[in-house]
């Protein structure tokens, strides 16, 4: 048996207001999503004037950082396991419109655990990836010296 760390809407929330404040930093119109450890919505939000898509593949983003324990992008670098000579080249395919292989989604991890994710979608790799580890950096504010959230761009548990 073992005790878990759940993400609720307080977080979540926190999360989402420090994302938009990296958004209109980095001049980008932002959808950002938080999910739950089975990948399920928290809290989504599209900034005024993002993209109709953003919020779709926000939460696939988030979906696939959750539920895979690693940052989308590393999906596709080079020898990554979605890359063309990876071991899982064309897993996208098996969840189609759910998991996402390119950057903009991270799973958020507390105290070593992956609690959940957090997809961005909207700017450009380096936006996204601005604002996801802002949300990140955020909860770990909000959580305080008790909890140990990682905050790099780079996630693989």
């Amino acid at each position: 048996m073992k005790s878990v760390l759940k993400l609720e809407l307080e977080e979540a929330k926190v999360m989402i207001e420090a994302a938009k404040k990296a958004a209109a930093a980095v001049n980008a119109l932002e959808s950002i999503c938080i999910v739950d450890d089975g990948g399920y919505v928290i809290a989504l939000e599209r900034m005024n004037g993002g993209r109709i898509t953003g919020p779709e593949i926000a939460t696939s983003k988030a979906f696939t950082a959750s539920g895979h324990k690693r940052s989308t992008h590393l999906f596709n670098q080079p020898g990554g396991p979605a890359s063309t000579t990876g071991e899982a080249f064309g897993i996208h395919a098996m969840l189609p419109g759910k998991f996402a292989i390119f950057v903009g989604g991270f799973p958020i991890v507390v105290n070593g655990e992956v609690i959940g994710g957090v997809g961005v979608s909207g700017g450009n790799g380096e936006q996204d990836t601005a604002v996801g580890t802002a949300a990140l950096q955020a909860l770990q504010q909000h959580l305080g010296g008790e909890y140990e959230v990682m905050t790099q761009a780079d996630i693989k548990k």
